[in-house]
Order: structure tokens, then sequence, then C-alpha cells
């Protein structure tokens, strides 16, 4: 079953609890009752439920998790520039890799998302604790985020806001922020350096050793491991090949072997 039939059609979403688990049980057409009462909860008093990778639920539960926290945080940041364009919902399908039979299924939890008057923290902070720790995965959500705002060629200023916002939830400070804003709206392309989260005083060995752990980090079988759905592999590869683009320019433009 694709990450979409267990978001919709299976139990994992109801493990979650907290705010993400109302609004899958909502979609799916259960526990509607509860979805007000527990954003409210995660309003007030902040979501409290699995922290520092633990799941109920299991595999099953991180991937819902991830997947459903790029679809609603999609939804919300749709609304901020006051148009939903057909590039946007054409590249929201391509990055998802929604079946056919999904689309409608899908639609309804972004829908519902789209359409709610409460905000996108409560779901932010969720997934900020039920990955904690998990920085490559919660950059992942990122870079989704990414690829559907500029679906259209231009990142409009409440859309940067947004991101913004979801980044310093999500405990990025702004260099962290800066490195995916710039990956993916840099006219000549993102500073290689950055890309490795180093500066151009960084010696030869700290350039190897960040590039090493970013490769390990961000490998797919890793995330995949950690809880990023398959259909989000296309994503996972990409990011590998920024990493090493960077490295080899560096590399090429210093002359290390």
């Amino acid at each position: 079953m694709s990450i979409w039939g267990k978001i919709i059609g299976g139990t994992a979403g109801f493990a979650l609890g907290g705010p993400l688990g109302a609004i899958l049980g909502a979609a799916a057409g259960h526990v509607v009752d509860r979805i007000k009462h527990n954003i409210r909860t995660a309003r007030i008093g902040g979501y409290s439920g699995s922290t520092q990778g633990s799941f109920p639920g299991g595999q099953d539960a991180r991937q819902v998790a991830f997947a459903t926290a790029v679809v609603v945080l999609s939804a919300k940041m749709a609304k901020v520039d006051g148009v939903v364009s057909r590039d946007e919902i054409n590249a929201f399908k391509r990055v998802f890799h929604i079946p056919p039979g999904e689309e409608k299924n899908v639609g309804r939890l972004f829908d519902m998302a789209r359409k709610s008057s409460d905000g996108f923290e409560p779901y932010a902070r969720q997934i900020a604790l039920l990955f904690r720790g998990e920085r490559a995965l919660l950059e992942g959500i990122l870079e989704a985020l990414y690829q559907i705002a500029m679906a259209d060629g231009a990142l409009h200023p409440a859309e940067k806001d947004f991101l913004h916002k979801v980044a310093t939830i999500f405990g990025f400070a702004d260099i962290d922020f800066d490195r995916v804003h710039h990956a993916y709206t840099s006219p000549g392309g993102p500073d290689p350096y950055e890309q490795l989260g180093q500066g151009r005083d960084a010696s030869d060995d700290d350039l190897k050793a960040a590039h090493r752990k970013l490769s390990r980090e961000n490998h797919p079988d890793t995330l995949i491991a950690k809880g990023m759905p398959p259909e989000f592999i296309e994503q996972a590869n990409h990011k590998m090949a920024r990493i090493n683009a960077a490295w080899d320019q560096i590399r090429k433009e210093r002359n290390i072997r």
C-alpha cells in the first residue's frame, strides 16, 4: 500500500494523536468531534505527544507523519498568497507521486487543511517534536514545501515568511534556513560552501568531514529508514546530488584529491 493509502485508509495516523491525528481522522470520516479539541489543546499548551523519535505505531506512523506534514503545511502555505495556482497543484502531485486512484482522498485532506481557520503552528510544532533530533528529515519537509512554493517560478514574500516561520519552529537557525532558501532561489545556483555548512575559510579536512557527514545523514536509504516515505525518494536523490555537486566544485577549485 502506498503512503497515501496508509494516510486515508489505514490506522497509522490515529496513533499520532495531536492535531495531525485529528485532521487525518476527520479526513477519513472519523473522530470529527475530536479535531477542534485536539487542535485547541495543542494551541493552548503545545503538543506533548511522542518526542525524540518515539513513535506509537512504528515505521508506518513515522512515514504517515512525514507525508501528512507536507500535505497539511502545503495547504496552509497555499493560503498565504491568496492564490492556489495550477502550477502549484501540478507540483504537489509531482513531488508527492500521488497515484491517480489516491488523488481524490489526498485532495480531501489538502482541502480540509486549506479551508480550516486553524493556523499551521500546531502541526509544525507536533512535527518538530515527533522528529526531534532528525534534522535531515525536518529539512526534507522544508524542501518539499519549497518545491511547491517555487512551482510557479517565483517565491511570494508571504510564502518566504511562512517557510521561515516553519523553519524556526523546526529549530533551524537563520543560517540553516538560508541554505535551503538559496538552494531553490539563487539565480546562479547555491553557494557550494553554504551547502556544506562551511565558510570559505574552512580547511580541506573540515570540508571533507562536512561532506562525509552530510552524505551519511542525507543518504536516501538512511532517510527512508528513519521515516521518509519511499514516495519522496526522488527528492532525497536531488538533495544528495546537490551535496555531491557542491563538494565536487570545491574539490576542483582547491585541487583536493
